[in-house]
């Protein structure tokens, strides 16, 4: 990926791009609708992991109880649950559980005395993510993990990295596994972006607000589950404007739609 373009610069980008219909126009039809569900349900479990993690190290919890947190959505919305797995690997011991309110920033706390013993999901994801860790090479920096179903009951693991400043969204470094209901095996491997982005909002020009980001994509020639979890991440809200390297164009919308257009 190339550095954003902001500012002026962005601006004649912009201008140069022709979209699906008149110069100028977004093409009205989304495309994708499978990434945008995916990069939706990442932005709902990194909020979820947020504000779950806040509510119980409200409680303050012995940091020893704590361990790896996975989050699970249900038809009553989500809950994560706080743990680790028993020394045999064949239990995830659940020591707190928050479970979603009205709000993806509302979560109660229930603290599971003794630790509540799992043999299915969440044993399951939380062996996917050790595998997956333990493949995965990135920089020497914060890395947040999540994991979503994927079809026929498999595990999507996905590994990105962290945001560690207020402000500054990164973009890149990270990969997708795909892994077997059990967590134990590698299915398929996918480098969703090969460098990180991280705009500083201080480097840009006093008086210029950037209507919208931009990146290149070298790997592949459409949008990724994470650029979508990235629009719906970033504040204040803007949309994300993708070029590939075969020259074909897209934007994804603060709402995580991606609509297609031509260079």
């Amino acid at each position: 990926m190339t550095n954003r373009i902001v500012a002026a610069s962005l601006v004649l980008f912009l201008a140069s791009v022709s979209f699906a219909g008149k110069k100028g126009e977004v093409g009205k039809d989304p495309v994708m609708p499978d990434v945008t569900a995916r990069g939706r349900a990442l932005f709902e479990y990194d909020q979820s992991a947020w504000h779950a993690t806040d509510a119980v190290r409200a409680t303050n919890p012995p940091t020893q109880a704590l361990g790896r947190y996975i989050a699970r959505k249900s038809d009553a919305g989500w809950k994560v649950a706080f743990g680790h797995l028993n020394d045999t690997r064949d239990k995830f011991l659940v020591a707190y559980e928050a479970s979603q309110g009205a709000t993806l920033q509302d979560f109660t706390v229930k603290k599971l005395d003794p630790p509540q013993e799992d043999t299915s999901f969440y044993l399951a994801a939380a062996k996917a993510i050790d595998t997956a860790l333990h493949d995965f090479q990135g920089e020497n920096r914060p890395y947040n993990v999540a994991v979503l179903p994927a079809p026929p009951n498999q595990l999507y693991v996905y590994v990105m990295p962290a945001q560690t400043k207020t402000g500054i969204y990164p973009l890149g470094g990270d990969a997708r596994y795909l892994i077997t209901p059990d967590g134990g095996t590698i299915i398929e491997k996918r480098q969703l972006h090969k460098t990180i982005i991280e705009l500083d909002p201080s480097s840009i020009p006093k008086g210029s607000t950037p209507a919208a980001g931009s990146h290149t994509h070298v790997l592949s020639d459409v949008p990724e589950d994470t650029d979508v979890f990235h629009v719906l991440t970033r504040q204040p809200p803007q949309p994300e404007y993708i070029a590939t390297i075969h020259k074909k164009l897209y934007v994804v919308s603060p709402d995580g739609i991606i609509r297609e257009g031509k260079l």
